[in-house]
C-alpha cells in the first residue's frame, strides 16, 4: 500500500488527485469547442486550401496544448522544462493564408484556457469569437470585392494605344493603376493593379477590352495576398 502510494505520488507529482473531475471536465469542453471551432472554420473561412482536412488538427492541437499547461502549471521546473524542449524541437508548418494561423491560435488559445482551469471564462470567450467569426463573414460576403493584377497584351499591328485600354477599364473600375508597360518590336503588354466591386462590372470590362480589339490576351489574377 505503501509503495502505491509512493507511486501515486511520484506520478501526480503537484497534481491532486481531487482536481481530476475538473480536469476531465475542462478536458471535455476544450474537446467541444476545438470541434465547434472546426466547424465554423470549414463553414465561414475563405481558405481555397481543403479547410475539412485542415480543420481535422483544432481538435489534436487544442486537448494537446490544454494537456501542457494542465501539467506545468503546477511545478515550475516543469515549466522551465517546457521551455528547454520547445528551444530544442522545432516545429514547421505549412501556413499557406494568414487566415489559417489564425484560427490556429484561436485553437491554442482555447486549449491554454481550459488547461489553466479558465473554462467558463473560456466558453464565454469562444462564444464572443464565434459571433466574430459570424459577422466579419457575413459582413465580408456583403462587401466583397476584386482586387487582382491584370495583364494585357497583343501585337503592336493591333493600333491599341495604353491610353484607349485605360480609358475603357475606368468605366467599370473601382480602383485603376499602371504598373507595367513592355513593348518590342511585334508585341506590348501592360500591367495594371485594378479593382471591381462584383464580378458583373469585371465581365463588363473584359468584354471592353476586345471590343478594341479581339485578337487581345487578358489575364486576371488575384493580388489580395500581395499586401
Amino acid at each position: 500500500m505503501d509503495e502505491l502510494k509512493a507511486f501515486v505520488s511520484q506520478n501526480l507529482g503537484g497534481f491532486s488527485p481531487k482536481a481530476i473531475p475538473n480536469f476531465i471536465f475542462s478536458f471535455l469542453i476544450c474537446a467541444v469547442l476545438a470541434f465547434t471551432l472546426g466547424r465554423l472554420y470549414v463553414k465561414y473561412g475563405n481558405s481555397l486550401s481543403n479547410r475539412k482536412a485542415f480543420a481535422r488538427n483544432f481538435l489534436v492541437l487544442a486537448i494537446t496544448t490544454m494537456f501542457i499547461i494542465s501539467v506545468v502549471k503546477s511545478s515550475l521546473a516543469l515549466s522551465l522544462g517546457l521551455v528547454g524542449a520547445l528551444s530544442i524541437v522545432r516545429f514547421r508548418s505549412a501556413i499557406k493564408e494568414p487566415e489559417e494561423l489564425t484560427y490556429l491560435f484561436l485553437t491554442i488559445a482555447i486549449g491554454l484556457g481550459c488547461g489553466a482551469g479558465l473554462t467558463l471564462l473560456t466558453i464565454v470567450a469562444f462564444f464572443g469569437f464565434a459571433l466574430v467569426i459570424w459577422f466579419n463573414s457575413r459582413y465580408q460576403r456583403e462587401t466583397e470585392n476584386q482586387n487582382l493584377y491584370l495583364t494585357i497584351s497583343g501585337s503592336l499591328s493591333d493600333a491599341v494605344s495604353i491610353q484607349s485600354i485605360t480609358e475603357e477599364l475606368k468605366k467599370h473600375a473601382a480602383g485603376l493603376k499602371l504598373k507595367r508597360t513592355d513593348e518590342n518590336a511585334s508585341v506590348f503588354e501592360a500591367s495594371f493593379f485594378i479593382e471591381f466591386d462584383n464580378f458583373e462590372k469585371l465581365e463588363a470590362a473584359k468584354a471592353s477590352i476586345k471590343k478594341l480589339h479581339p485578337s487581345l490576351s487578358v489575364t486576371f489574377m488575384d493580388n489580395a495576398r500581395d499586401f
